[in-house]
């Protein structure tokens, strides 16, 4: 029997009333009774079709069945009729564009690891097709960037950045595929993604427009073929439903929903299917209000039909005009005019970059760059080769000159891009050989954190020296040097002995292990590059 009972449609310029039949009772005109299915034992048109079924289990039973609403578009109800049946006394409203963020679960406790076909944004600058962004969330709310070449390739750059996220190479809607961003051995997905902290665990997030949120959910939640069996009027009132449920949500400081049945399912870009698509698009910015706040619309696969729930027992969300409305992808910073520009002018002055600044650049005592930096073992910090010596930047360590006697107790098999004689032990006459660089000053340990030393500094007048020793800039002394009367001499360029020197150092503080380096600092160091790598305690 057919009640006059209406829904009020309202949007942002006023409430528009239309009379919208709605069946007191809904007829099943198919209804067999049977085993027991999980909730009660009716059997539903859907379950005597070929391939119809719920796609997500029974579910709680609140709200829109899905089961119904199919049999109810089969007996010729429009979406509305099946929206004003299940959630009495609601109201259709209209919301502009809008972003959601969406909690990937499947992600807690991992890195992102990311890249798109066309390319992507991260950390204010461009990285090219499938080079890959791998992003640790910081405790300040930003994130620590690697880029790859790949999910596992080189290094290409890292830095850090306030803004957590990595964006698609175009803004809006409806994007196509090879500009998503897919995960490292994993699924694609429309928007951005990005990381956040939650009690100290790694959260990823999807940042993307309701729309195309929708486009993921719908084919998860219904049946795509369901359109195909003349119910394309229940997944027109699934995308309304599902539209209403997430942005009345309000779950963490970091994201309005999530991605599993806690919420509803969203798998990215994997299952979207033109069919659910089109019905997305033809109720485009419609939810459901009560007193003109978004209904947080329950609905499951309840497979006796269900009953019209009690809306008043429904939490609601927001206002329409309350939703903050997309926001466009970050303009990327102006390119130098130099057509050619350096990774490391684009990326931003990394901890070295500094640091080597600080010291004076290529005029400084440590030389020109050899290199760019790479990574320490264990992604404990990294380091840069000069040509001079070594500095190393971890985050419990800061930036600090070190020889190369230092750099190859941490990684032996740089010994073949060290220049010259440095990479090999140190040699008597020196507390680190002979420097590279003739005038060149000797290079502090890792316990002397500071510039270089100064070549043209006064000479300590309480430091142990030998008559025997040179005493250029190049020479060992200081009170970090021991003497030993019974050192072996070497011989000079003429073939004959030159006079005792003290013995070789090895240019590292006794009381120094490198493990005091290699020890990682989680939540503070670059993040691992392996694909969705579990950090560990």
């Amino acid at each position: 029997m057919r009640a006059d009972t209406s829904i009020a449609r309202k949007t942002r310029r006023g409430t528009r009333r239309r009379a919208v039949p709605i069946l007191a009772t809904p007829p099943l005109p198919v209804l067999v009774g049977g085993t027991a299915l999980v909730l009660t034992g009716a059997l539903g048109l859907w379950q005597l079709l070929p391939d119809v079924e719920p796609t997500v289990g029974a579910g709680h039973g609140r709200g829109m069945s899905q089961v119904g609403a199919f049999d109810n578009a089969r007996a010729g109800w429009n979406a509305e009729e099946i929206l004003g049946h299940y959630y009495p006394g609601a109201e259709l409203g209209q919301i502009g564009a809008t972003t959601i963020g969406v909690r990937l679960q499947a992600q807690d406790d991992a890195t992102l690891d990311t890249y798109a076909a066309a390319g992507a944004q991260v950390a204010g600058r461009m990285i090219g097709p499938g080079e890959a962004a791998h992003l640790t969330p910081m405790p300040d709310g930003g994130a620590s960037v690697v880029v790859t070449a790949g999910c596992d390739g080189e290094v290409l750059w890292q830095s850090a950045t306030d803004d957590p996220y990595v964006y698609p190479i175009g803004a809006g809607p409806g994007r196509p595929a090879d500009e998503h961003l897919t995960l490292c051995g994993g699924t694609a997905y429309r928007g951005a993604l990005g990381v956040a902290l939650e009690n100290g665990s790694y959260r990823t997030v999807n940042q993307v427009d309701i729309e195309d949120y929708l486009a993921g959910v719908l084919p998860a939640e219904m049946q795509a073929n369901w359109a195909d069996q003349g119910a394309f009027e229940a997944l027109r009132a699934q995308a309304i439903a599902a539209r209403s449920y997430a942005l009345a949500e309000d779950r963490y400081p970091y994201a309005q929903t999530c991605d599993t049945t806690d919420c509803q399912v969203y798998p990215g870009t994997v299952k979207e299917d033109a069919r659910t698509t089109d019905a997305v698009a033809a109720t485009v910015g419609t939810v459901l209000l009560r007193d003109g706040l978004i209904l947080r619309s329950e609905y499951s696969a309840a497979p006796d039909g269900g009953r019209p729930a009690d809306i008043e027992t429904f939490a609601v969300g927001p206002a329409p005009g309350d939703l903050v409305e997309s926001l466009p992808i970050p303009a990327l910073p102006e390119l130098p005019a130099d057509p050619g520009p350096t990774i490391e002018a684009l990326a931003g002055e990394s901890v070295i970059d500094t640091e080597y600044r600080r010291l004076g650049g290529p005029g400084s005592s440590i030389g020109a760059p050899i290199g760019p930096e790479m990574l320490l073992p264990q992604r404990a910090g990294t380091y840069r080769l000069y040509t001079n010596g070594v500095i190393v930047a971890t985050k419990t360590l800061g930036a600090q000159v070190v020889d190369f006697s230092t750099l190859l107790q941490l990684v032996p098999e740089v010994g073949d891009q060290v220049p010259g004689s440095a990479g090999s032990r140190p040699k008597p006459g020196g507390a680190q050989g002979d420097p590279l660089v003739e005038g060149a000053p000797q290079l502090p340990d890792l316990a002397d954190v500071g510039p270089a030393p100064d070549p043209n500094a006064a000479p300590d007048p309480n430091a142990a020296t030998d008559p025997g020793a040179a005493t250029g800039p190049g020479a060992a002394t200081g009170p970090g040097v021991s003497t030993d009367p019974n050192a072996a001499a070497t011989p000079d360029a003429s073939g004959t002995d030159a006079a005792p020197g003290p013995e070789m150092s090895s240019g590292v503080d006794p009381n120094f292990a490198p493990e005091q380096i290699l020890e990682p600092d989680p939540g503070a160091v670059p993040p691992p590059l392996q694909p969705n790598a579990v950090p560990t305690e």
